[in-house]
C-alpha cells in the first residue's frame, strides 16, 4: 500500500473517531433526565411518605442514574396541595399524591383514588388495567398536561376518628370533619362541614378543636398521627375509600419525551410499589389496631346500618351532581359503575363468600 495513501486514510479515520468522541459526551448528557418529584406526604411518614420515597429511589436505581431523581416531601419545595400545579406547569416532573385532591379541578379525578361505595384494591386494579379505567384517567389527566400511573394503595380505610359517639346520621350535623374527595361531599349532604387538610396539618386542628373529626387511612398510619390524643371513638368501615389508589402524576410532555425503555421502567417501578404498599398496609394494620385498643384506650365502633343507609342516599345525590358536570365525568362514572357491578358481583361469590365462611368456621 502507498505510504502517503495510508497516512491520509489513517488521518480520516482518526478524525472520524475524534469527532465521535467529541459528540458522545453531549449525547450521553442529553440522554440523562432530571426528575423532581413533589409529594403530598410528610417525609418518612410510614406507608405514604416512605412508599413515595421508596418509589423515587427505585426509579433512579432501575435507570442506573439515567433518570436523576430528586424527591421533596410536602412543604420542602411546595405545599402539599400545590404539587399538582407544580407538575402541570413543568416546574417539577412528577407528584406522588391521591388524585381525589384535585376534584375541584374536575370531579372525575376522584374516581382514580376512591369514591363513596367504590372499588376495593383488587376491583380498582381490574378496572384501571383491564376495563377502560386507565384510558379515562389518561383523558382526564391529559386535559391538564399530565400522565398518571397507579403507584400505591392503602386498601379499605377506616371511617374516622370522632370526639363523640355517632349513633345516627343526625349526629353528623354540624360536625367539622377533615374528609376530602366525594366522601366529603357525602358528609356535607348529611349536614357535616367537610374540611380539606393535608396530612401534616390534621393533628393540630383536631387537638385545637378546629375540627371535630377526621378520617385518615387506617390503624398503622393513624397510630403515628396520634389522633387518639384528641378523639377516642374510632369508627369503621369507611364508606368513602374502599381501595384508595395513590398516583405518580407526571408532566405529560416530560413523559412523552422519555425513551420507551425509561417509560417502561417507570411503569414497572410504579407497579412494584403499588403491589408492595398494599401488602405493607395489610401486614401492619392489624398489629397497630391492637396497639390503639390495648395501649391507648381507643374505643372501636361500627357504623350502624341506618347510618350506612344514609351514606348511600347521600352518595347517590353526589353522583347525580358529578355526572351532570360534563360528558367526561359521566363516562367515568358509568365505567366505574359497570366495573363495580361486574367485578363486585364476582368478588361477592369468591372472596366475599370465602371470608364469611372461613371466619365463621374459625371464629374470627
Amino acid at each position: 500500500m502507498d505510504r502517503r495513501k495510508f497516512i491520509k486514510s489513517a488521518g480520516i479515520a482518526t478524525g472520524a473517531a475524534a469527532a465521535a468522541t467529541t459528540l458522545s459526551a453531549p449525547a450521553i448528557a442529553q440522554a440523562k433526565k432530571d426528575m423532581v418529584i413533589v409529594a403530598t406526604w410528610p417525609r418518612d411518614f410510614p406507608g405514604l411518605g416512605t412508599g413515595a420515597q421508596r418509589l423515587a429511589a427505585r426509579i433512579g436505581e432501575l435507570t442506573e442514574g439515567r433518570i436523576n431523581v430528586q424527591y421533596f416531601s410536602a412543604g420542602e419545595r411546595v405545599g402539599a396541595f400545590d404539587s399538582f400545579d407544580e407538575v402541570a406547569s413543568g416546574n417539577a416532573q412528577a407528584y406522588h399524591a391521591a388524585d381525589y385532591y384535585w376534584k375541584g379541578k374536575h370531579p372525575a379525578w376522584a374516581y382514580f383514588t376512591s369514591v363513596p361505595f367504590g372499588l376495593t384494591h383488587n376491583e380498582q386494579n381490574a378496572w384501571i388495567n383491564h376495563m377502560g379505567g386507565q384510558a379515562l384517567w389518561d383523558e382526564v389527566a391529559s386535559g391538564f398536561g399530565l400522565k398518571c400511573l397507579m403507584a400505591g394503595s392503602t386498601g379499605v380505610q377506616m371511617g374516622g376518628w370522632f370526639n363523640k359517639e355517632i349513633n345516627s346520621a343526625d349526629d353528623l350535623k354540624g360536625l367539622k370533619m377533615r374528609i376530602p374527595g366525594l366522601g366529603g361531599d357525602v358528609m356535607a349532604k348529611l349536614g357535616a362541614s367537610p374540611v380539606s387538610l393535608p396530612g401534616g396539618q390534621i393533628y393540630e386542628n383536631l387537638v385545637s378543636g378546629a375540627i371535630d373529626a377526621t378520617e385518615w387511612v387506617g390503624p398503622w398510619n393513624d397510630y403515628f398521627m396520634k389522633f387518639y390524643e384528641a378523639a377516642k371513638y374510632y369508627y369503621y368501615p369507611g364508606m368513602h375509600e374502599a381501595g384508595s389508589t395513590l398516583s405518580l402524576g407526571m408532566n405529560e410532555k416530560w413523559w412523552s419525551d422519555l425513551g420507551k425503555t425509561d417509560q417502561e421502567i417507570i411503569k414497572a417501578a410504579c407497579g412494584e410499589e403499588h403491589t408492595f404498599s398494599m401488602s405493607e398496609y395489610n401486614a401492619n394494620n392489624g398489629t397497630f389496631l391492637t396497639k390503639l385498643l390495648k395501649e391507648n384506650g381507643v374505643e372501636l365502633r361500627e357504623f350502624n346500618d341506618d347510618i350506612y343507609d344514609s351514606f348511600g342516599v347521600a352518595a347517590e345525590e353526589v353522583f347525580g351532581e358529578t355526572v351532570a358536570h360534563s360528558d367526561l365525568a359521566k363516562r367515568t362514572h358509568e365505567s366505574f359503575v359497570a366495573a363495580r357491578a361486574d367485578v363486585g358481583g364476582w368478588m361477592k361469590l369468591s372472596e366475599g363468600a370465602y371470608f364469611q365462611q372461613r371466619n365463621r368456621v374459625l371464629g374470627l
